[in-house]
């Protein structure tokens, strides 16, 4: 995997197997999977805490919807709704944390409060934010889209989804990394379920593992979203093994970082997967738990 550092820390090395768990904490009323569960600071830091506990590497705070149609908020309220669960979060020194905005305002305070990375859905194209990112040392992940939240899922077309989205990730980092932004500090996500359609989703995912000849970390987001249930038939809150398989399949073409709701069941698809390969053996705990099963 493509190294990625964020703050001066190393969160993937060219060495690592595994990929990183992203564990989404929404402090959103109307975030399409979870809109509400942690609307408030208290619940959204319980819930991180939880996705900790689940095994999560990265917390991705985020005050504003993406899903498709969602309404933007202000940047002050943006700003209530992650920087004090950020601050929290940040004093506890037990995780790495990600702040999920496309406005400058937002990241800046997000990353005073203690965030390292930036979680940009339209592609670090705001040269504002880039500043931001830039100045901070700060990890970012640019994202493609096509349109924006309101308008995205309005009859999406592509030549040839995988050559365009390339395309554009490759235009972004170049853009970056000519304002002073290393490529090391980069990861890339080809925005699964933003402005495409079920047939776009599956391509890109066949073909992730082309994506790594970008040389950066590879992001992929597919929990809970809108084409597995086309394929799974499942409601949205049902849709957990189907998003733990599809990310799976994801960190096997190369994702370095997972996105997920359902944290828990994404680690234990890495743990099954792992001891199938013979890449790490099950841990000592895991040991101790089968021998008392004898």
């Amino acid at each position: 995997m493509p190294t990625w550092i964020a703050d001066g820390r190393t969160l993937i090395s060219p060495t690592e197997r595994r990929p990183l768990v992203m564990g989404i904490v929404n402090t959103t009323p109307d975030s399409f999977s979870d809109g509400g569960l942690a609307f408030s600071r208290d619940d959204a830091v319980n819930h991180a805490l939880k996705l900790l506990s689940d095994g999560a590497s990265i917390l991705d705070v985020g005050g504003e919807s993406s899903r498709p149609g969602a309404e933007m908020v202000s940047v002050d309220e943006e700003i209530r709704r992650v920087v004090p669960v950020i601050e929290e979060l940040a004093s506890r020194r037990i995780a790495t944390i990600s702040v999920d905005t496309v406005k400058p305002e937002v990241a800046r305070l997000a990353i005073a409060a203690g965030a390292s990375i930036v979680n940009d859905i339209e592609g670090l194209a705001n040269p504002e934010l880039a500043e931001v990112v830039r100045e901070s040392n700060a990890g970012v992940v640019i994202m493609h889209m096509r349109g924006n939240p309101r308008n995205m899922q309005d009859d999406p077309r592509y030549r040839d989804v995988v050559v365009e989205v390339y395309d554009f990730l490759a235009r972004r980092i170049e853009a970056a990394e000519a304002l002073g932004i290393a490529r090391e500090r980069i990861a890339v996500d080809p925005g699964i379920g933003f402005g495409k359609t079920q047939e776009h989703n599956l391509t890109l995912l066949r073909n992730l593992s082309r994506f790594a000849t970008l040389g950066c970390a590879i992001l992929v987001g597919v929990s809970r979203k809108g084409f597995l249930g086309i394929i799974t038939g499942r409601e949205r809150s049902e849709r957990a093994v189907a998003s733990a398989v599809c990310s799976l399949a994801a960190g096997i073409e190369g994702a370095g970082v997972l996105r997920v709701h359902d944290v828990g069941a994404m680690v234990d698809a890495i743990k099954v997967w792992e001891a199938v390969q013979g890449w790490d053996g099950p841990s000592s705990t895991h040991q101790r738990s089968e021998e008392r099963e004898r």
